[in-house]
């Protein structure tokens, strides 16, 4: 089955042999010798194929299992429980490409077959075949099995990837350690800008990661700035125009040693090995060295650096002790803690067979085990230890230089040990090196950059990419605070000798890029303002500003917030840019008006009319109904006892009352049920008045308005005549933004010109005195102004439209071009554009003038709602007294007075009694008592009806006291012939009053005057002569009485 899936998996390989050696013997199983009955542990090997030095690889071994069994301080416990000795050691010598199949079957008959519990895989061939290594066949089936592998390979470099090998530790040094090494030279010496060259070597690619890798790491971790200036696969000739281009003097390569020949003679060729260029080679390229040197070829320049490691023979014996210790610790570590399965695996490639496994269930952890070993190395050498990839931690690397070799030497060039680079320690970044014979025989290192080259930049001022402000008027230099020296026109010669040209200094974004550029590429610039201070546009069909001194080649390159777009990269080069921006809208807010209505705005419509028509009025009702319903109330009757002053008038007043905490006075109902509903309503109005005076502050304060567009396409905008008045707005001409409204919006284009201004300023100024409505611009530069004003009335709004970007402007075909290019998304990758952006184009506006209007005096419009509320309350009170006065003077006179207030008083109490004959002369008798007669004459008629008065309670007092004794109590049915009796005789008595009042007395209606108009007499006389019959009616009341006695 296992051998199913792999030949699945496997691709055909040419050149393949793999001989398995037998004499070794096989140790499957239980070992009987002597009285020794212990499991045994395999162990696979494979090594170099070699007919003439198997002896030493089984001295070797056996030397190798001695120093494992004869270890001390402290000795292998594992070796209590398990047996291990040479012949449990099962090995194979195999080629450098072995096929696929002969792989397998090796695999299967070897190893499975013995159930080896990890495999120690050696070879120090150096082939660095273009395909990946045939060895990594063997490692990825190794992995697929689970079976743990412990290798040292001298060309690892094929071998990076370990999701193929994810089982695998090495020991020898990989690509990064060889990486990390030569940027620890180029540290050495301070060259930063250095370029990568590689061929079709397996492993390329993971080399130029590394190297990328490392640059970030030392940038990290260290503080140092590397630039990679090229990444070049070289194939060709051509290939290396991109290296000329590139004017880099530090090379890093990395192929096999015989396309190092070729590369090197096409670097000759091209002029890329002279004095000042360093080629700095990886292990691939020197080759086996041994003793500390190595033959190199004829076409390799005098001066080369390299790094390289011992791959001879012996390097390789050498090791097999090294990868047994592994093997033993990573056991002692594995049977130290508690197993999930056996260190026997039980796998087989042959189908049918019983085997329980596809692959070793302990194998991953064993592998684990083996990564984290620690032990000390041999003598003179770091601690073994691995990394979480599984690559070796601790390295040491040989350091060679290409020299002449001495005198009697039959080979032209030799590389010779100059030091060592030791990973493990920090000191001269691990370097230990000698003299190092540099390019042409010298022993003074090159610069490593190209000589500095002289620049001509343009540009036209514009914060905060360009700030122009004038030198130090003491010492006539741009301190550090006012940035560069800039020219502010094209000088001529003679103004150059008399030292009459304008210099002012420059700072900003662009700045602190131009100089970021020069420090990076090392050259020296000069900073000209372009002598039309225009963008550049195309008029009559030739550029102006900017683009024409471009265009002519009056400057080298132009580096300021000039926009690309098509019409200008038609004729110029752009680098990729360097910031992205778009056309923006500024508008200047205002003070606005506070509505009249904001008292109402802390809640929205729906909330007011669920508290005014649902809270208010269920809580009124519910409180008035469980009023009525208890007996301490109502009694569910249509009257309330003369001292209870209770209605739903007066539930309404007070649930109002409670919930605006008015100090009022207010009647209280007399249930329990009512009075906890109107304790719930007063807490739900402490809690509602809280939220909404919280919440009213921030509706009665002066609110900031402004134009809100949505873009330049606005139809307020594309059409400004649809206003009244008309919208005014405008620009810069000769810009990118000009251009675009031109281009799009034509109509708006031709109206705006009369509102244009010279420049940004003159349009942000316009905007916040109120002479235009909006300014229409570059939305970065905008947005910069908005966070640099001071008094914070600025904004932008809409849309950014016309989005586009910021480069650098060379001339066509520039040699330039390309450095600047690759170095600006160098710094958009590294964040250095970011961190840039983030220094120039942030900030927030500074209100200097807040705390001034903080204690301003509050204006009328601040608390107009207020004015508006006071208003709306006098109009409801008149419409209120409007309606009680035509109640009082037209409507109550014209309703049938009743005997009983009926369900008028649940309403209101005063309603209800205003409507009954009880209320009329209780009204009248309040009338009586006020009463002052004119004269005496009237005192004495008053007098005498009092006496009649009480001579009629008294005798109704007798009247009274006689039904009772007879047994005629008062019951509670008004309908009752004794209540009937009662109801006769008190109604006497008061009509009594009213009729002697209005037919014998001058009685006035105004308690307040006093006056014998007789038009007042009449007036009251008749308003209560319709008593008259009443009087008369009531008059036989005595008789019936009497007749019921």
């Amino acid at each position: 089955m296992i051998f199913s899936l792999f030949s699945l998996i496997l691709l055909p390989v040419s050149g393949l042999d793999i001989s398995s050696n037998d004499n070794f013997g096989r140790g499957k199983g239980r070992n009987t010798i002597g009285n020794i009955n212990k499991p045994t542990l395999n162990l696979g090997l494979i090594l170099p194929q070699s007919v003439f030095k198997e002896k030493q690889y089984r001295a070797a071994v056996i030397e190798a299992v001695d120093l494992v069994k004869n270890k001390r301080r402290p000795a292998f416990r594992f070796l209590n429980d398990y047996h291990l000795d040479d012949r449990q050691i099962h090995f194979s010598m195999m080629s450098v490409n072995p096929s696929p199949t002969v792989i397998l079957e090796n695999l299967c008959e070897t190893f499975l077959e013995n159930n080896v519990t990890a495999i120690i895989y050696m070879t120090n061939s150096e082939m660095f075949g273009r395909s990946t290594a045939a060895s990594q066949y063997f490692l990825q089936l190794a992995g697929y099995l689970g079976i743990p592998v412990i290798a040292w390979n001298a060309d690892n470099s094929g071998l990076q990837d370990q999701s193929q090998s994810r089982l695998r530790v090495q020991l020898a040094p990989s690509l990064e350690h060889q990486v990390e090494a030569m940027l620890a030279l180029l540290i050495r010496y301070n060259w930063q800008q250095f370029s990568v060259v590689t061929s079709d070597i397996a492993g390329h690619d993971d080399f130029i990661q590394a190297v990328r890798d490392k640059v970030v790491y030392f940038r990290d971790k260290m503080n140092f700035k590397f630039f990679v200036q090229a990444e070049v696969k070289v194939n060709s000739q051509e290939d290396m125009n991109t290296l000329t281009n590139a004017e880099t003097r530090i090379i890093l390569l990395y192929s096999t040693k015989e396309e190092a020949r070729h590369i090197m003679s096409w670097a000759d060729q091209a002029g890329l090995t002279g004095t000042n260029y360093v080629w700095i080679v990886t292990q691939s390229v020197i080759g086996e060295s041994e003793g500390g040197s190595a033959e190199a070829l004829t076409q390799f320049p005098i001066g080369m650096l390299g790094v390289s490691f011992p791959t001879s023979f012996q390097a390789l014996i050498d090791q097999i002790p090294v990868a047994l210790s592994v093997y033993a610790e990573g056991v002692e570590r594995l049977l130290s803690t508690p197993l999930n399965g056996t260190l026997m695996p039980h796998l087989s490639c042959t189908e049918g067979t019983k085997s329980t496994e596809a692959s070793w269930d302990l194998g991953e952890t064993f592998y684990k085990h083996i990564k984290s070993v620690r032990m000390a190395g041999s003598a003179g050498k770091p601690e073994v230890k691995f990394l979480a990839d599984g690559s070796l931690s601790n390295v040491e690397l040989m350091v060679m230089n290409l020299r002449k070799p001495t005198s009697g030497s039959s080979v032209q060039h030799i590389w010779e040990k100059i030091g060592v680079w030791k990973s493990w320690k920090s000191e001269a970044h691990g370097l230990e090196i000698k003299d190092i014979i540099w390019p042409g025989d010298s022993h003074v290192p090159p610069q490593g950059v190209p000589e500095k080259f002289h620049l001509t930049v343009g540009f036209l001022e514009e914060p905060p990419f360009i700030n122009i402000a004038p030198p130090d008027p003491v010492s006539g230099k741009c301190n550090v605070d006012r940035g560069i020296r800039c020219r502010m026109e094209n000088s001529t010669e003679a103004e150059k000798k008399n030292g009459t040209e304008q210099f002012q200094c420059c700072s900003g974004f662009c700045v602190d890029l131009l100089a970021k550029f020069a420090e990076d590429l090392q050259f020296e610039f000069d900073l000209v303002r372009v002598q039309d201070p225009k963008w550049g546009s195309i008029v009559n069909g030739k550029w102006n500003g900017l683009m024409l001194e471009l265009v002519s080649k009056k400057f080298d390159m132009v580096l300021t917030s000039l926009k690309i777009n098509a019409e200008r990269e038609s004729v110029v080069d752009f680098t990729a840019p360097f910031l992205e921006s778009g056309t923006a809208i500024l508008v200047a807010k205002r003070t606005g008006i506070i509505s009249p209505t904001a008292f109402l705005e802390p809640f929205d419509a729906a909330s007011w009319l669920l508290i005014a028509f649902a809270a208010v009025q269920i809580s009124a009702l519910t409180i008035f109904f469980f009023e009525w319903l208890s007996p301490a109330g109502y009694n569910m009757k249509t009257s309330s006892e003369p001292d209870h002053k209770f209605s739903i008038c007066r539930t309404f007043w007070m649930v109002w009352a409670l919930l605006f905490q008015a100090p009022v006075q207010m009647d209280c109902p007399r249930a329990f049920t009512a009075r906890f509903m109107a304790s719930v309503w007063a807490l739900f109005a402490v809690v509602f008045l809280a939220i909404y005076t919280a919440n009213l502050a921030a509706f009665m304060i002066t609110r900031e308005e402004w134009d809100q567009f949505q873009g330049i396409d606005d139809t307020r905008l594309t059409n400004p005549q649809s206003m009244k008045p008309p919208l005014r707005f405008g620009t810069v001409p000769w810009t990118y933004t000009e251009n675009a409204i031109r281009r799009h919006f034509p109509n708006m284009h031709m109206y705006m010109k009369a509102f244009n201004k010279e420049n940004v300023m003159e349009g942000v100024e316009a905007v916040k005195k109120g002479e235009l409505d909006a300014f229409i611009y570059d939305g970065t530069v905008l947005e910069y102004i908005v966070g640099q004003d001071d008094e914070c009335r600025l904004l932008t709004v809409g849309n950014w439209y016309a989005m586009t970007g910021y480069g650098v402007a060379f001339p066509r075909h520039s040699k330039h071009f390309p450095n600047f290019n690759k170095k600006v998304m160098d710094y958009s990758e590294n964040g250095d554009l970011e961190r840039l952006r983030r220094f120039w184009l942030t900030g927030t506006c500074r209100p200097r003038k807040q705390e001034k209007r903080s204690s301003e005096p509050l204006a009328p419009e601040q608390f107009l709602s207020a004015f508006f509320l006071l208003l709306l309350g006098v109009c409801l009170a008149a419409g209120l007294c409007s309606f009680e006065y035509l109640y009082c003077h037209y409507i109550r006179s014209k309703i049938a007075r009743r005997d009983t207030p009926g369900c008028c008083s649940l309403i209101s109490q005063s309603m209800g009694a205003s409507l009954t004959m009880k209320g009329t002369v209780l009204e009248a008798s309040a009338m009586l008592s006020r009463h002052k007669c004119p004269d005496p004459t009237c005192d004495t008629i008053l007098w005498k009806v009092k006496r009649e008065l009480d001579l009629t309670r008294l005798k109704l007092s007798e009247l009274k006291a006689e039904v009772e004794a007879r047994g005629l109590e008062k019951t509670s049915n008004p309908s009752t012939h004794q209540e009937r009796i009662f109801e006769v005789t008190e109604d006497f008595l008061t009509e009594t009053i009213v009729e002697r009042c209005s037919t014998d007395l001058g009685c006035s209606t105004d308690s307040a005057r006093i006056s014998d108009d007789s038009s007042d007499k009449t007036s009251f006389i008749e308003q209560h002569a319709s008593k008259r019959d009443i009087f008369r009616r009531y008059s036989q009341g005595f008789s019936e009485i009497e007749t019921v006695l």
